[in-house]
Order: structure tokens, then sequence, then C-alpha cells
């Protein structure tokens, strides 16, 4: 009975001591890194696991341990962690670290908000960043340059697809980020940084559409070089579906498709004003204005709005083949015979002044 006791004695001591040992370290990884002030801004992007953000802090010497932050973070029942830009310091305890990022506060005041139209090229969206950021107009047109990043994209997008390589096309993500207003960290904001804020939102733009887009006869670049054109064209949102379904009929009867803005956007123009005959008559790849060349453009022509995609993907079903708009009035008259098309087009002529 006295071997027994001895041995059960023994056992609760182990226990004991390793139970105080587990407290002990549960204090120390839970207390602040250090006494220093000094502030630390960290970036927490969409997507991030609580793995990663444990790196991120350990990275920066604002937590102790990082897997001992995913087992607090267990312990605790903390699951949502919000993105954002925070401004951390080494003399927080893991717990006001953890509340900070799990309530979304404390956002660094350097941060930034960013407006992309709808309808603008990339060339346009490059100066919106140069305007905005530490980023330089050549910074981002020389991303687009790398062809490593440009199949890291077509890895990670469903969307992105190794169309956006083919040569003739001058801005390889033209019409795949999507346009909105964004937050950022701050100016120093990498254009990586933007790219991937901007492709993560067409995903969730385009991911309702998926089944569709995967069944439908055009493929997700034909769809989003389509939305685009349709964005370009008209201006009423309430348009696009028929005006793409014009576009549709055109080229079910082998019809080159005629279109104005390609043709703009295929000799870099983006000053108003109408086009001249050679303009007009430009070989390029994206110029529809050609009746040699038929079917769609080598790509999108501009950012996309989701009603433009929408527009794409549900066209209505019509047996136009023209369409011209007022362009003060902002109205648009589709027609299905070509002397009806230029009999409005005599009529619109002094209003739209060439275009």
């Amino acid at each position: 009975m006295k071997k027994f006791r001895k041995v059960f004695l023994i056992i609760a001591l182990v226990v004991l001591c390793l139970v105080v040992t587990l407290i002990l370290l549960y204090r120390s990884f839970i207390s602040p890194v250090s006494t220093s002030n000094k502030e630390s801004e960290v970036v927490i992007e969409n997507g991030m696991s609580s793995s990663e953000i444990g790196n991120l802090l350990k990275s920066k010497n604002l937590i102790k341990d990082a897997k001992f932050f995913r087992i607090y973070l267990k312990i605790n029942s903390v699951t949502d962690l919000k993105a954002g830009t925070y401004l951390l310091r080494p003399n927080m305890p893991l717990k006001e670290i953890v509340k900070i990022i799990h309530e979304g506060n404390n956002f660094s005041n350097s941060e930034i908000q960013i407006t992309f139209k709808e309808g603008i090229n990339f060339r346009e969206l490059a100066t919106v960043i140069a305007n905005n950021t530490n980023n330089s107009y050549d910074d981002v047109m020389n991303t687009l340059k790398d062809l490593d990043y440009l199949n890291s994209l077509i890895e990670d997008y469903w969307f992105v697809t190794d169309d956006i390589k083919n040569n003739e096309i001058y801005y390889p993500l033209e019409g795949y980020l999507f346009p909105d207003t964004y937050k950022f960290r701050s100016k120093s904001v990498t254009v990586h940084e933007i790219f991937k804020t901007l492709l993560d939102q067409m995903e969730i733009v385009l991911e309702p559409y998926k089944e569709l887009i995967e069944t439908n006869k055009l493929n997700v670049h034909e769809i989003l070089t389509l939305a685009s054109m349709a964005e370009k064209e008209v201006n009423n949102a309430n348009d696009r579906a028929k005006v793409v379904s014009v576009f549709n009929n055109r080229i079910k009867n082998n019809m080159s498709l005629g279109s104005d803005v390609t043709a703009r956007y295929g000799i870099k123009l983006d000053e108003k004003r109408a086009l001249t005959k050679s303009e007009l008559n430009d070989n390029n790849p994206y110029n529809t204005r050609l009746t040699t060349k038929k079917g769609l453009p080598v790509g999108p022509i501009s950012t996309v709005s989701k009603a433009s995609i929408e527009a794409s993907i549900r066209p209505d079903n019509t047996n136009y083949l023209y369409f011209i708009s007022n362009i003060k009035t902002d109205e648009t008259f589709f027609f299905e015979k070509s002397s009806d098309f230029e009999k409005k087009k005599a009529e619109l002529s002094s209003v739209n002044s060439g275009y």
C-alpha cells in the first residue's frame, strides 16, 4: 500500500510540475516581447491564414512564438482576424494584439484610398496608381513584362489563363482588374499588392458566374473582351446586353464588328476626338473596324463593371446588327437593317460630331 502511495505521489508531483510549467510558459508567451513602444506597421492581407499572420507578427518581433499564437487563437476561439493595416508595439501583450486584429481597429493613419473608374484603359489605370502612390507609371508598366509574375497569376486565379500571354496583347491584365474604390496601407503599397487586391475582387465578382462561364461558348478572356467593348460603347448599363447581342449576331453572320472603340484602343488614342479615316483603317489586332477582321479583338480594352460582365454572359436575344448612340443624351438606337441605321446615323451626325 505504501508503495502505491509513493508512486501516486510521484505521479501527482510530475503532473503538478507539468501544469506549473505550462502555466509559466503560457504566461511567458502571452506577455509583451519587450518594453519598447516603437510602432511597427503590420499589413494583414485578405485571405491570410492564422499561420501566416503568426509568422508575420513573429518576423516583426511583436510576439514570442508563431505556433503559440495559433494555439492561443484556438484556446480563446478566435477565428475572425480582419485584414488591414495596423500599428502595433512590442510592449503590447498578446491578448491586446489579437483583440486589435480581431476587432479591426487601430488602422494606420497613413492609409490611402484609390478609386479606379469603370471603362478606363490600362494606361489610365497606371496613371491613377502613379498619382496616388510612390510607384511610377513605368513601375506599373514594367510589372507586366515579368513573365514569372504573369505565370504566378495564372496559377493563383482560375479566371486568368494563358490568353493574357498572347504577344499581340498590349497589356496582359487589361480587363482583369476590377474597378472600384479600395483602401491600401499607405502610399508605399506595391504594384503587386494593388493588382492582387483588384484581382481578388474580380474573383469575387466572377465566382457566381463560374458555372455559366464554363458552359459558355466563349471563354473567360472572350467574355471580358466583350464586356469591355460594351462598357466603352454605351454609358447606359441597361443597353449593354443589347450591344453584346449585336456583336454576337455580327459574328454569327460573319461580319466584322465595326466597333470604333476598338479602333481607338488599337492606336492607343486617349484624346476625345473623332477618328480619322487612316486611324479607322489602321491594321492592328484590336481594330474591328477593318472589314477583313472578323470576330473579337485580341483582348479586353478597358476595366469592366459587373453590369457589363452580366451583359456579356447573359446577352439579350435579338436580331439587331447595328446600333448608334446619341452621345449627348446617352440614348442608344438598335436596328436590324443597315438602311435604318444609316438614316439614324445621318440624323445624329451633327450631334455626335463624327463619333
